[in-house]
């Protein structure tokens, strides 16, 4: 059983868990859905029986869902929602995500239907170290650079027609560097509800802003932070507070559902918890390459899903080519990847988009991460019938280490996009 389940039932009697089922329902209703609430009145649009495997759900008080619905106050204006479901069921990735009792865990772990049964621990942003006010950089940011992303742009590539999943705290779809790049957006609510109409891209903090810009900013004035400046981004506020997990699970399939080649997280729960390994192993399946920030927590530390060797999980570098001390890396006993992060990336006074216009340069983790993605979509513009995969490993591939660099905190190393490129052709 998962030690992060066994530690809730124990504290407070119930748990909530992400269920894996082994056969997703395919009705014509289902496959329109995001994300299908599960109860008695929707019984009839889940086919194989899986209605009944929702009744081994149960509301409870003591749930996370029942603490937020009796202890928060709601916005000014919003209306307490009459039902929330026992079970939500997130069709484009397989799993269902609600509360159960001893008993009903005992029923889930028995019944044909389901595949696995994993705690739902909950994720934290994985804040910058710093973040302090900015000039417009002049040409291309110094991480594009360190990249080699200039001469992939030489090239033509730009990332066009690759679409990247951007879960974070929203974006600022007004600012100069984001007008245009973002094709999607969707905002889940502190119950993991997708709010519908959706609103124009907006931020709830200024990291997601940063972030969505280093992945697909457009030039603007000469100056270009954005690593796919083509590409167009698939962006949902998913976090912080309420149940988060409800959240970034059903930021994850409206992705996964709208076609994503590659998704960046910068987000992630300290220390190593196996209970995500499934959902990144379900990217995976799906042909989604998931990018995972490790953490800025120093040496000997790590967070989870970046710690898996199922994620692409990115450390952060200086102009210098060194490893920052908050840069997180781990070394794990295991065959394959046994030290994390994978790779690094330019994290430190990194200068990306500000909510409201304007500039912010910021350090962490969560900054090298966008680099990563962006520039997987520009390999994935210049080698469209590469799986995700490969472009993982052409990545890989194209690390060195700098001469500051160890392998113990950088693992592979930096990578260099024209390598890649030629790895890939």
């Amino acid at each position: 059983m998962s030690s992060f389940i066994e530690q809730e039932l124990k504290a407070r009697g119930v748990s909530q868990v992400i269920v894996l089922v082994r056969d997703v329902p395919d009705s014509p209703a289902v496959r329109r859905s995001r994300e299908v609430p599960v109860g008695l009145a929707d019984a009839a649009r889940l086919r194989g029986g899986m209605a009944d495997v929702a009744g081994y759900f149960i509301r409870s008080e003591l749930s996370l869902t029942g603490q937020l619905l009796s202890g928060c106050a709601l916005p000014v204006g919003t209306r307490r929602p009459a039902a929330v479901p026992t079970a939500r069921f997130y069709p484009h990735l397989g799993v269902m995500l609600g509360t159960v009792d001893r008993e009903g865990l005992a029923a889930l772990r028995h019944d044909r239907r389901v595949e696995d049964v994993v705690g739902a621990p909950p994720l934290r942003l994985i804040r910058p170290r710093r973040i302090a006010a900015a000039r417009r950089p002049k040409g291309y940011e110094w991480g594009l650079r360190a990249l080699g992303v200039p001469a992939l742009h030489r090239e033509g590539l730009t990332g066009k027609g690759v679409l990247v999943g951007h879960l974070d705290t929203g974006a600022d779809g007004r600012h100069p560097a984001l007008r245009g790049a973002i094709r999607h957006f969707a905002e889940f609510d502190d119950l993991g509800r997708e709010r519908r109409p959706a609103p124009r891209p907006y931020d709830t903090d200024t990291h997601g802003t940063h972030t969505a810009a280093t992945i697909a900013g457009r030039k603007v004035r000469g100056t270009l932070v954005g690593a796919a400046p083509g590409a167009r981004l698939a962006s949902a506020i998913v976090i912080e507070g309420g149940d988060v997990v409800a959240r970034v699970l059903g930021g994850m399939d409206w992705a996964v559902g709208l076609g994503v080649r590659v998704v960046s997280m910068s987000l992630g729960f300290p220390g190593y918890w196996p209970d995500f390994l499934a959902l990144t192993r379900l990217l995976r399946r799906r042909g989604v390459l998931p990018v995972f920030a490790v953490g800025n927590e120093g040496p000997g530390t790590s967070r989870s899903p970046g710690n898996y060797v199922e994620a692409l999980s990115v450390g952060a570098c200086g102009r210098d080519r060194t490893v920052p001390r908050f840069s997180s890396s781990q070394r794990f006993r295991r065959a394959k990847d046994a030290i994390v992060p994978d790779l690094v990336a330019p994290g430190v006074g990194v200068v990306s988009a500000r909510p409201g216009g304007g500039w912010q340069a910021m350090d962490g983790t969560s900054m090298a991460t966008p680099h990563v993605a962006g520039l997987a979509a520009l390999l994935m513009e210049a080698a469209p019938k590469k799986t995700a995969d490969e472009i993982e490993q052409a990545l890989f591939d194209s690390c060195r280490l700098g001469p500051h660099m160890t392998e113990d905190r950088a693992h592979r190393g930096l990578p260099s996009g024209p390598r890649a490129l030629r790895l890939l052709r």
